[in-house]
């Protein structure tokens, strides 16, 4: 079954004859991106260039999407906020740029997590979805200072009982998206406003709506940067959205370019099958081709990340690779190593970016290599948190602006 379905998977998008050998790869498969983004800057009363970011909590917690993200608005202009995840999802919620608020009466459903419960709503991109539970549920976000936005977009499931939301922004009264039809159906709607805005609320009249994002943007040129992660997560667990809801959020959100950043997780998993993933990432590949209709994608492969689990140092077929020896004494820590299923992960993750012709950049080659964890955690003014996995707000920015000078450099090649 995992043959026959990894070869659909390939048969489903060309390949490409040249295979991707260097950490930054066909980057000239990006130049309808770079054209959208080259013109940004010139563009006002239009909608902004959409980078949208699916993957687990390096996308989640928007160190690096979010130091990128300012980095192209201080550049091209502020075009919003972007696309998020519905309310306050998960304990310890955050967002750069924006405040999210809930009131009680909604229900939570993930791809992922403590609310990844069976039965789950249809879910999708963000990886979340809330259901009111009782009338009048409302959510909340405040943009920041110079984050205001002037089209906002709700998703949701309609249906006979989902009923209306009303809408206010800055809290003037904006009317009402009614999301009732006679057969379940994800659907979005959109509100605009000829000002400037910097809040909005909405409130379910009725128990049973189901929301899986909200969007804010500012039609005026620009760029916005969606980071739509879910912490813990797999690109398996991505698999778990609906393909009619990712469909219609996709056309209502309208990315110029989809990155997608999983494989952290896969590579500190217990055990790691190479043929599933494989399977998985040739899927999920054709996948969002199909349903963005082409839009250009980058693949980001994993970032370097240590452990001291020794569980994980037998994951994969191969040995770890060794960045610390044991300290010695009463007391002291254990090695501290690369787990082998990473390598694993990024060896299949830049085949398939070479036969699948996706931009591909290797995180943890532009980290410096194997074992480059260490000295991001162990300098005087460490990059990384101490779990050697992940980044803080400065190793955030400086990935940003390494990962945005090698596109810098593509876009100039494809001038």
């Amino acid at each position: 079954m995992k043959l026959a379905a990894l070869t659909l998977a390939a048969a489903a998008v060309p390949a490409v004859a040249a295979p991707c050998t260097s950490p930054v790869c066909n980057l000239d498969v990006l130049a309808p991106y770079f054209g959208k983004l080259a013109a940004a800057k010139e563009a006002p009363g239009v909608p902004p260039v959409h980078i949208l970011q699916i993957g687990d909590s390096h996308t989640a917690g928007d160190a690096m999407t979010g130091a990128w993200r300012a980095l192209l608005q201080a550049r091209l202009g502020v075009g919003g906020r972007g696309v998020m995840p519905p309310g306050r999802p998960y304990d310890f919620y955050h967002t750069h740029g924006a405040t999210a608020s809930m009131s009680p009466g909604w229900s939570i459903g993930a791809t992922f997590g403590k609310a990844a419960r069976e039965p789950r709503p249809l879910l999708g991109m963000s990886g979340f979805s809330l259901t009111s539970t009782q009338a009048g549920a409302s959510m909340g976000l405040n943009t920041d200072p110079g984050m205001a936005f002037d089209r906002f977009t709700l998703c949701a499931i309609a249906g006979p009982g989902a009923g209306s939301v009303a809408v206010r922004f800055d809290g003037e009264d904006q009317g009402r998206l009614d999301f009732t039809a006679p057969v379940a159906a994800p659907k979005c709607m959109t509100i605009r406003s000829a000002t400037a805005r910097s809040s909005v609320a909405i409130t379910a009249e009725a128990p049973g709506l189901t929301i899986t994002s909200w969007a804010v943007f500012c039609d005026d040129g620009g760029v916005a940067l969606s980071n739509l992660g879910v912490i813990g997560s797999q690109l398996a667990h991505f698999a778990r959205t609906d393909d009619a809801v990712l469909g219609e959020e996709l056309k209502a959100y309208k990315p110029d370019l989809i990155v997608l950043a999983f494989g952290t997780n896969e590579g500190f998993a217990p055990r790691f099958d190479p043929v599933a993933y494989e399977v998985i990432l040739r899927l999920q590949i054709a996948r969002l081709r199909r349903l963005s209709g082409g839009v250009p994608m980058l693949l980001l492969g994993a970032p370097d990340a240590l452990s001291r689990q020794p569980e994980l140092r037998t994951n994969a077929a191969e040995d770890p690779i060794e960045c610390e020896p044991a300290a010695s004494g009463a007391g002291a820590r254990p090695p501290l190593f690369a787990p082998p299923a990473l390598a694993a992960v990024r060896r299949i993750q830049r085949r398939i970016a070479g036969e699948l012709g996706l931009a591909w950049w290797d995180w943890q080659a532009e980290m410096g290599g194997p074992c480059s964890a260490r000295s991001w955690v162990q300098r005087d003014m460490p990059l990384m948190r101490g779990d050697y996995v992940h980044f803080n707000t400065a190793g955030g920015l400086e990935i940003a602006r390494r990962l945005q000078d090698d596109l810098d450099r593509g876009a100039a090649l494809a001038e």
